[in-house]
């Protein structure tokens, strides 16, 4: 009998006392493993159900694969990086196909199935108005400002006087900015140099 699992996202065509060598799966040698994603199960040419049909393996070892060396360069540029990476694997013996044990626990769920349906159904019909703004039955405080004005209070207006000072909100006066030295404003006017 042969069976047809998928495991680390690749699939694997197996027999009874096969090896394969898998993506890492967490254990430690000699741990059972069963590997319940069965995608096609049959004996020569004739096909079988794979409703609830697992494969059972047992972990050989944990191995790693061949040094990956990863080298990255961009010529004229000075840049150049590397780095190595070795893949975790898990070789696996596949020791038995056709474990049905599965398939006869999903029934007694399968009839607490309606239940649960029922419960989403409940959730599914509570209105916008009603879910909306409650946490345990308390409805929360916005706590956005109701107006714009609270929300964006206008800036204060700079008055800058003969003396170059301009008024705080805290009251003291503080000195304006010199655009003496300043650079001019892009696109704008250059200044003149002084005439002595």
């Amino acid at each position: 009998m042969f069976a047809i699992v998928r495991t680390g996202g690749k699939q694997y065509r197996v027999h009874p006392g096969d090896k394969i060598v898998v993506e890492k799966l967490d254990g430690n040698a000699g741990d059972k493993v069963t590997l319940g994603e069965v995608l096609l199960a049959g004996e020569g040419s004739d096909l079988k159900s794979t409703d609830g049909l697992t494969v059972a393996a047992e972990i050989v070892a944990q191995a790693k694969a061949e040094k990956v060396t990863v080298f990255k360069k961009r010529r004229r540029h000075n840049y150049r990086r590397k780095k190595g990476h070795r893949q975790q694997h898990t070789i696996l013996k596949i020791v038995a196909i056709g474990d049905h044990k599965e398939a006869k626990k999903a029934a007694p769920k399968a009839e607490a199935a309606p239940a649960k349906a029922a419960k989403e159904k409940k959730v599914e019909g509570v209105t916008p108005a009603e879910g909306s703004g409650e946490i345990a039955g308390k409805p929360t405080a916005n706590p956005a400002p109701d107006n714009q004005t609270q929300a964006n209070p206008p800036a204060q207006s700079v008055d800058a006087g003969a003396s170059g000072k301009t008024a705080s909100a805290g009251g003291k006066p503080t000195k304006a900015a010199s655009t003496q030295n300043a650079a001019p404003a892009k696109g704008g006017a250059k200044k003149a140099p002084k005439a002595k």
